[in-house]
């Protein structure tokens, strides 16, 4: 069973939307903290945003106001609803799962925007 599942990435132009989400493996307990980060080509990763299982929210100052995370405790699963997207925001975008000791990461997704 594939610990992480991502989906939503895709190509959009400038000012449009995606969804990205990454749904855990049921056998995962104790989730700590789910989020994205991502990777543009030549970049380190860098975080994206997280959330704490009591759904506190930390933001890369560079998404604010226009990405919004959330999660489902019962779905093991976070959400990223990543609007007003701009061509800097292309990269690769990997789920990462802590549930102590173990670090998860997904396999990525690519986002792409156009201008």
């Amino acid at each position: 069973q594939v610990p992480l599942v991502e989906s939503g990435g895709g190509s959009v132009q400038t000012g449009g939307s995606l969804r990205l989400s990454c749904a855990a493996s049921g056998s995962i307990r104790s989730i700590h903290v789910m989020g994205w980060y991502r990777q543009a080509p030549g970049k380190q990763r860098e975080l994206v945003a997280n959330i704490g299982s009591g759904g506190s929210t930390n933001y890369a100052t560079f998404v604010k106001g226009r990405f919004t995370l959330s999660r489902d405790n019962a779905k093991n699963t976070v959400y990223l609803q990543m609007n007003s997207l701009k061509p800097e925001d292309t990269a690769v975008y990997y789920c990462n799962v802590y549930s102590p000791p173990v670090n998860l990461w997904g396999k990525g997704t690519l986002v792409t925007v156009s201008s």
